[in-house]
């Protein structure tokens, strides 16, 4: 049995606003809508890893940061694929290398935020459920941003679709 839209997206689908469904139907809003679940994989093992790291094993923050960072970013690289639709061997000069430096400065975002975050903590002498909820908020609020950040990137220049570019330009 294929797997179609749920019921309850449709009900969803109809609840929007005639203008928001007009921009998800455009190719950059079909985009976003099939990048979104992806993303959401790749926050899970992202802030699950920091969780861990921070509250478990007690790491710095430097390290938190790295280890959350390096579980998404792995989940990001096969669902990124996925959702642009890609399928085969990658191109590694236009697709791998440009993943990998833009995943570095994801990197760096999020374990610097991870690490300023506990500065902040550490100077405001935060404890037990304070501290956990302010370094996974700020951490979140570095995912979010690094999304948005990589939605665009990805979408018009590292996924672009090259053949209506060609296609317009030699016209």
């Amino acid at each position: 049995m294929p797997l179609g839209p749920s019921k309850i997206a449709h009900a969803a689908w109809g609840k929007l606003p005639e203008g928001l469904r007009r921009r998800f139907r455009s190719e950059g809003g079909k985009r976003l809508l099939r990048f979104a679940p992806a993303a959401v994989l790749a926050l899970a093992a992202t802030q699950i890893t920091f969780f861990v790291c921070t509250n478990i094993l007690h790491t710095t923050g430097r390290i938190s940061g790295a280890a959350g960072w390096l579980a998404g970013a792995a989940v990001s690289y096969g669902v990124s694929r996925w959702a642009w639709e890609r399928k085969g061997r990658p191109n590694l000069l236009k697709e791998t290398l440009p993943f990998v430096g833009i995943s570095l400065v994801v990197g760096v975002i999020l374990t610097e935020t991870s690490h300023l975050a506990y500065t902040i903590a550490t100077d405001h002498n935060m404890q037990g459920l304070e501290r956990a909820v302010f370094l996974q908020g700020v951490y979140l609020a570095a995912n979010c941003f690094t999304f948005l950040m990589r939605f665009v990137i990805f979408h018009y220049l590292l996924f672009a679709d090259r053949r209506t570019a060609d296609a317009s330009s030699q016209v």
